[in-house]
């Protein structure tokens, strides 16, 4: 997921799901560690994030179509974090339920937030964003190259997460973006933070494919859609 100004934003917003998501855990005694999600409508200061350079007139849904998606997840550290990402209201209620699953999964996310959104943010080294919505073109696989197909990604409705972009990159005749993916190329070792069978099981209870899954030379390990390109 590309890098996504407000300075508040992000501290606005995890701490507004922070509170949420401790309120519901507090009603429920000895239930802290347990799985969590909301759905908001986006704030105005989101929608403004956005429409710097995420969102723009012409894109294939409106700031009002678009939805936050808290949830509970693990981290690379063992620790539970909270998570948010933007998505297609029209999907949001059913990746609930996917996240319910990695959760019981304790599949490891390293980053789920929102700042990736914000122009300018100090966002870790790592590079391994996770996230949903950007109104973009599609990206062309590593075997022809380029940065655009001209036609909308999945992205640019919010019906397409990529996760753990690292560990799960896109991969075109052998070849990677960057080089210092290379190493998981190679599936058949498991590595934190990997898409596993269990995972693809997860999208796959709503309807929605992963580009693992795609044939010939072509795949994109990060991508789970609603149409599975």
């Amino acid at each position: 997921m590309a890098r996504l100004p407000a300075s508040g934003f992000v501290a606005i917003a995890l701490g507004v799901a922070t509170l949420v998501l401790a309120g519901l855990a507090a009603a429920q005694p000895g239930a802290e560690r347990s799985f969590q999600s909301t759905v908001t409508p986006l704030s105005a200061s989101q929608k403004t994030v956005l429409a710097a350079r995420y969102w723009r007139p012409g894109c294939p849904v409106s700031l009002s179509q678009l939805r936050v998606l808290t949830v509970r997840h693990w981290g690379f550290d063992g620790e539970t974090r909270t998570g948010q990402l933007i998505v297609n209201r029209d999907v949001a209620d059913p990746l609930r339920s996917v996240f319910r699953r990695l959760y019981q999964e304790r599949f490891a996310i390293r980053h789920l937030r929102l700042d990736i959104y914000r122009v300018g943010a100090e966002l870790p080294a790592h590079g391994d964003f996770s996230g949903s919505f950007e109104c973009r073109q599609s990206v062309p696989s590593p075997c022809v190259g380029g940065s655009a197909s001209g036609r909308w990604s999945n992205h640019a409705y919010g019906h397409a997460i990529d996760l753990n972009p690292v560990e799960n990159p896109y991969v075109g005749c052998g070849q990677v973006r960057d080089p210092t993916r290379a190493r998981y190329i190679n599936r058949t070792r498991l590595y934190k933070g990997m898409v596993t069978p269990a995972v693809v099981r997860a999208f796959a209870s709503i309807g929605w494919g992963w580009g693992g899954s795609w044939t010939g030379d072509t795949k994109d390990y990060m991508h789970f859609s609603t149409t599975g390109g």
